[in-house]
């Protein structure tokens, strides 16, 4: 039985619950002060007889905690609100508890290299609180066509993987093909993103990364045509060389196509705002140029030829 440590609002804490809070305030410092309070709510069951959070108790007794020096609050002003990520419901609560448990050891070393598909809510919640917390991007809501993946060796998670619609317009890629802007429109959606590319950071294992991305591109036209009814036939990647050298492609044979200019989708004036990124192309088959010009239809191959 816990012993009760702490008692607010008609509800007790024992040491476990307060280690717990200080964990979860650590852990996810993006969170806005509401979405820490509905979060803390459903871990220790702090709820309505409806089932609702209590996220106004739990926030004052979080800011009493605060006062008291225990945790430290992010600042009300600065609040980040996470796209999607919501109240934990009740179906994932069991999934994220077994991350809270216990900090992963550091892992230098792994077998086999497996890609498993975030193919249910509770994965795919998962997967997005990692990409929040741990990628330099963090989680953006995706559009359209997209899957993603977890990084797993021999039942171990090590990070995590995106794929999804590819740049509508980019002058090295499409000059490297030679298609036209109307052929452009109409066969773009053969080609698709890495749009998200993480290695968890208490994971340290030589040749991952580069391992990770051909795993993928073994697989992915499979998983594609499985979700979609259509398959890529090239993939792309941009690398903000600011804080990456692109070794994991490089490893992986992408080709370096160039780099981009720097401007975003409504960069009007032409003014190069943002960080200009290393274009990196990979081809899933050797016919990709042919299908993406219209000159061949798409047709699956035989993963065997």
């Amino acid at each position: 039985m816990k012993h009760s440590i702490r008692f607010f609002s008609g509800k007790s804490f024992s040491t476990e619950d307060i280690e717990l809070i200080k964990w979860t305030v650590k852990k996810y410092p993006q969170l806005a002060r509401r979405e820490l309070a509905e979060t803390i709510c459903e871990f220790l069951d702090w709820v309505t007889d409806g089932g609702n959070p209590k996220h106004v108790q739990c926030g004052a007794f979080l800011e009493r905690l605060e006062t008291e020096g225990m945790i430290e609050l992010p600042e009300k002003k600065k609040q980040k609100q996470v796209q999607n990520l919501g109240r934990v419901s009740t179906a994932d609560k069991a999934a994220m508890l077994e991350v809270v448990k216990s900090e992963p050891a550091d892992i230098s070393e792994c077998g086999l290299v497996e890609l498993v598909i975030a193919d249910d809510a509770t994965k795919r919640r998962r997967w997005r609180m990692h990409v929040e917390q741990y990628h330099m991007l963090g989680y953006k809501q995706t559009f359209g066509c997209r899957i993603q993946y977890f990084i797993v060796s021999e039942g171990v998670e090590l990070g995590c993987m995106q794929f999804s619609a590819s740049s509508w317009a980019l002058k090295e890629r499409d000059h490297w093909i030679g298609w036209s802007s109307d052929i452009r429109k109409k066969h773009l959606r053969f080609i698709i993103n890495n749009s998200r590319f993480l290695i968890y950071p208490w994971v340290h294992v030589p040749n991952l990364a580069s391992r990770a991305l051909s795993a993928a591109a073994r697989r992915i036209e499979k998983d594609w045509l499985q979700a979609f009814c259509y398959a890529p036939v090239l993939l792309e990647t941009f690398v903000d060389t600011s804080h990456f050298k692109g070794t994991c492609y490089k490893a992986a044979n992408w080709i370096y196509l160039g780099d981009t200019q720097g401007r975003g989708r409504n960069d009007r004036n032409k003014e190069s705002l943002l960080t200009r990124k290393a274009i990196y192309m990979y081809p899933l088959r050797r016919d990709f140029r042919a299908v993406l010009l219209g000159e061949k239809p798409w047709k699956a191959v035989n993963p065997d030829e």
